[in-house]
């Protein structure tokens, strides 16, 4: 798709508005200058034709006629007009015109009860020009001194005049508007543009800064300006969160492939150096025996690693949604891993005590509880001295459903702790010979308790002993599990 500006839209956009709204005012300009000049234009007839109507005088004949006295007629010379009484003679017409036709007549009379004594009007044409006509009645009277107070005349005045001179100033009022809303329009095109790229020069620099930004250098400094403006204020917020969850995940990826090769390099001198001292001289079948024995063991714990490697980045690749949603009772669960490193514990001289009772479900696969569930339990069982306990109690408070593991070992450093889900950290790396730890329990069960919607903390003192607490949303029982099964499929995700 080809790239746009938001500038340049913005500035479109607003634009486009304004050139509506200036055809709109002027369409209304131009209205109103037409109504406002024909009015004006209506007034001028009007006075015109009764200056013509003034013009009418006594015939001074016997019959009392009157007659259009042409010395009067003050007309210019491209109007037209005509007089006539009421008897319909004709008293005088402009020498341009032959009078109304009788379409004109037949609308005249009809706009005449309309308008009144005012006049009425219509619109003709006259050697191919339009022109306005208006049609007034006036009387006259004839020797008003008799002693019947005269004889009064009935005169009809018909005049008009061209409105090609009105609609010239009509376009010409109606051009001044629109030109002036084009000035205006280019005007803020202008302004707009300067205002929007110095308005925006934040969000540049913002992208600019950003862009700098990489996976061999992570420095962002957003701009003092950007974050004090309220719009881009969340914005430089959540590009600061994201790059340093970035950075950290790079870094953390970083140290688990460096961690895990270490790891690895370390087996594999130890099963090369064993080969090698055998490799030096001669044998006997007890020490070749011994030698091989030692490099399985060295080869087990390397597969071991490779094992929880692959778990962990199974647990952090696979996405919740792919995932089937169980609602698993954790009570048997848990009293199946603690009957399976019970062994374990009488070896070492511990006793592991399972505090729990009736159903808890959560939303959980049960494989996932399991691994969780045995990886804490070997770890306190591994730092525990002999004769000890380790408590694993399961309770629900409120909505929670809560695994608590509690030894009374030596404890971990508190400088250690918030590093105690981290790969391959151990708070005493010298132990890992004895225990068999790689480092990756403790972060396989974060990841779980993650991936479920839980939580995993740990307190711990030293000389004290370690406590464990492992929560999860809990889910109302509905209906009993069948007997001897911890989980079944309630939906799918």
């Amino acid at each position: 798709m080809k790239p746009y500006s938001l500038t340049q839209r913005l500035i479109a956009t607003v634009l486009l508005i304004e050139l509506v709204s200036a055809l709109c005012v002027t369409g209304v300009a131009l209205f109103y200058e037409r109504h406002t000049h024909f009015r004006s234009f209506d007034v001028l007839l009007r006075g015109r034709a009764d200056s013509m109507l003034g013009a009418v005088q006594d015939a001074e004949d016997a019959n009392d006629n009157v007659m259009l006295d042409g010395t009067e007629i003050y007309a210019p010379p491209d109007d037209v007009y005509e007089v006539r009484d009421d008897r319909g003679r004709l008293l005088g017409r402009s020498a341009n015109w032959t009078g109304p036709s009788e379409q004109d007549l037949r609308r005249l009379q009809e706009r005449r009860g309309r308008d009144g004594d005012r006049g009425s009007f219509v619109m003709t044409s006259v050697k191919d020009e339009t022109y306005r006509v208006v049609r007034m009645d006036g009387a006259r009277v004839v020797d008003p001194g008799d002693k019947e107070g005269g004889v009064r005349r009935n005169v009809t005045v018909y005049y008009g005049s061209s409105v090609k001179r009105v609609w010239w100033a009509i376009l010409r009022a109606a051009s001044f508007y629109a030109f002036s809303s084009l000035a205006v329009l280019a005007a803020t095109g202008i302004l707009m543009s300067w205002l929007l790229n110095r308005g925006l020069a934040p969000l540049r620099e913002l992208a600019s800064g950003a862009a700098r930004v990489s996976v061999t250098s992570w420095t962002f400094s957003p701009p003092e300006e950007a974050r004090q403006t309220r719009e881009l204020a969340p914005l430089v917020t959540a590009l600061e969160s994201a790059l340093a969850g970035l950075e950290q995940s790079f870094e953390q990826q970083k140290r688990f492939v460096g961690d895990a090769a270490h790891e690895l390099k370390t087996s594999v001198a130890v099963v090369k150096s064993s080969l090698q001292l055998l490799n030096m001289r001669q044998r006997t079948p007890r020490e070749y025996e011994a030698g091989l024995e030692r490099c399985l063991d060295d080869c087990a714990r390397m597969e071991g690693i490779v094992a929880q490697m692959l778990t962990l980045a199974r647990l952090e690749e696979t996405k919740a949604a792919e995932l089937p949603v169980f609602a698993t009772n954790l009570v048997p669960l848990v009293e199946s891993v603690a009957q399976q490193l019970d062994s374990m514990a009488l070896a070492n001289g511990l006793r592991i005590v399972v505090c729990s009772s009736g159903q808890l479900l959560v939303h959980i696969e049960p494989g996932q509880f399991q691994l969780l569930c045995t990886n804490l339990l070997m770890n306190a069982l591994q730092h525990s001295p002999p004769g000890s306990t380790v408590t694993v109690d399961v309770e629900r408070k409120s909505d929670l459903a809560i695994l608590r593991i509690t030894d009374e070992g030596s404890g971990i450093d508190p400088k250690d702790l918030p590093h105690i889900f981290e790969r391959f950290s151990r708070s005493d790396p010298s132990r890992s010979r004895r225990t068999g730890g790689t480092g990756l329990g403790l972060a396989i069960c974060k990841a779980i308790s993650d991936r479920f919607k839980g939580s995993i903390e740990i307190q711990s003192h030293l000389d004290q002993g370690t406590q464990v607490l492992v929560q999860f949303p809990a889910e109302e029982a509905v209906h009993q599990l069948p007997e001897g099964s911890d989980a079944v499929i309630v939906r799918s995700m």
